[in-house]
């Protein structure tokens, strides 16, 4: 009786005292084609629904199966996805190849998204949203559609911030310790590496003002009226969710308002098919997992470099599951298996796997820290050059470069990260990784909600508004020298008139 009187009160309790969760209506707008961008953002989004949210989304890549409350805008008959748009080389002529291509796909795609029926329905119709999710990376045209439609924006980034997202949000981009994505040196850069990346910052963010931003504000100006500069909505964005963290990318100047959430996309791991697991649960020494993503093919790789990663492998007492498209593999080794498509999560999860062969993607890299697997990274464009070099500076891996891949240093490296010891000090990073107040997803969540629930607050720096002579302290500069000069001149005015009194005193005395 007793126990039924506390069920009851309990039940009350709860009935009385439970927060409602506010549904929001929610506006998705990702017109990048770019595979692994979308499928970093896609967890998020179905979590939005799962927890009562209503999502529309403007995407390249719709659902293949119907989600309630999830509502596609496919851009995908009007546009190619990425993919086989790279090379394997490095070099400076590759990154401007790359910054024409950020530049002129960004342009692209707010072309495509506004000229769409859809999405001009979309405006016309009045319909009313809470927040607009915007990704940050080669357009700012999202923005615009997010001021036309009345909604406080919430900003996603799935990669290291864009060299033209610093000033709007007024974080400090010092070349001596603040890395460049497409550039390594990581926080120690050399006085060379310092050199590059000025020049190259400077070059972005201008490429970005006056070619990329200027030719969207045009576009938008076919369709609306009243569109304010671009800048001036980046700047009022209320939160940025970027996919980094601490751990891995190292401590940042980011303000407030820029919010680290990277580790969301991971999910439990599933079982292994049948063939796969047995590969691994035989293999006596562990498992080298090997893949260099989803946007270029690892059977593109000049046939040198294969057969150097080959003899290198050949040389180890691991197997080697590969993501490999071709039907076979130079030689065809015993030790190693291919697949068009692998399960990676699942795989890095296996406690069999023992070391992770990439190309740095931040996807891949966050599901090798998540898992506590050491990594040998080999960056290939991109922001993986950053990525690469946070990688080794955290100590989840360490570093190979293409130009200098040889077998007898590949299998150095290997030998570095299959070390007891070493993967010793992995998990240690990756427990300190996990350790958090709350997990990526609730805290991604949790300032969506706070974004639709406080939007007439504005959240940026002070850095953001602040004119750059002022930023700079040049007005102070000025003041001080001016007072310095005085002052000196005062000073020299001072010592003159006295020797010139003790001049004049002595000649008086010899008279």
């Amino acid at each position: 009786m007793r126990g039924n009187f506390i069920f009851i009160i309990s039940l009350f309790y709860l009935c009385t005292h439970f927060n409602p969760v506010h549904s929001l209506n929610i506006l998705g707008v990702f017109p990048y084609q770019g595979k692994s961008h979308f499928f970093a953002f896609k967890p998020y989004i179905e979590e939005l629904v799962a927890r009562g949210h209503n999502v529309t989304v403007i995407s390249v890549f719709p659902r293949e199966k119907p989600m309630k409350n999830y509502h596609d805008i496919s851009l995908g008959d009007k546009v190619k996805i990425l993919k086989d748009e790279f090379q394997l080389q490095r070099s400076y002529y590759s990154i401007f190849k790359i910054s024409l291509f950020l530049v002129s796909t960004g342009i692209e795609n707010c072309r495509t998204m506004l000229a769409d029926k859809n999405v001009q329905n979309l405006v016309k119709s009045s319909a009313k949203f809470d927040v607009t999710l915007v990704e940050n990376f080669n357009s700012d045209c999202g923005l615009g559609l997010a001021y036309k439609i009345g909604a406080p924006v919430v900003g996603l980034s799935s990669c290291v911030l864009m060299p033209w997202y610093y000033n709007r949000f007024g974080i400090p981009y010092n070349p001596s310790y603040v890395p460049f994505l497409l550039l390594e040196g990581g926080t120690k850069p050399s006085l060379y590496q310092r050199v590059e990346r000025t020049v190259f910052d400077f070059y972005f963010k201008n490429l970005y003002k006056w070619y990329s931003q200027r030719i969207d504000q045009n576009t938008l100006a076919q369709y609306f009226d009243d569109i304010p500069p671009l800048e001036e909505l980046g700047r009022n964005i209320k939160f940025l969710l970027i996919y980094t963290n601490f751990v891995l990318n190292g401590p940042s100047l980011t303000t407030s308002n820029v919010i680290e959430v990277g580790g969301y996309h991971i999910t439990k791991p599933k079982p292994l098919p049948d063939d796969l697991k047995k590969f691994i649960e035989e293999s006596e020494h562990g498992v080298i997992y090997i893949s260099f993503g989803s946007v270029f093919k690892a059977a593109s790789t000049p046939k040198d470099k294969v057969e150097t990663i080959i003899a290198a492998l050949s040389e180890l007492p691991q197997r080697v599951i590969w993501k490999w498209e071709a039907k076979s593999l130079p030689g065809n080794p015993k030790n190693i298996y291919f697949s068009k498509w692998l399960p990676q999560n699942d795989i890095l999860a296996d406690p069999k796997v023992l070391a992770f062969y990439s190309h740095c993607g931040l996807l891949g890299t966050t599901e090798a820290i998540y898992h506590g697997v050491p990594m040998v990274a080999m960056p290939i464009f991109g922001d993986q050059p950053s990525n690469a070099a946070a990688v080794e500076e955290s100590g989840l891996g360490v570093q190979i470069q293409l130009n200098e891949l040889t077998k007898t240093k590949l299998i150095e490296k290997f030998r570095t990260v299959l070390d007891p010891s070493f993967r010793e000090r992995v998990k240690i990073l990756s427990k300190a990784w996990h350790d958090r107040p709350i997990s990526a997803m609730d805290s991604a969540i949790y300032w969506t909600e706070y974004a639709a629930r406080h939007n007439n607050f504005t959240f940026r720096s002070a850095a953001a508004d602040v004119p750059l002579y002022q930023y700079l302290c040049l007005d102070v500069i000025v003041v001080l020298i001016v007072l310095f000069v005085a002052f000196a001149a005062i000073i020299k005015t001072l010592v003159s008139f006295l020797l010139l009194r003790k001049s004049s005193v002595t000649k008086d005395k010899k008279i």
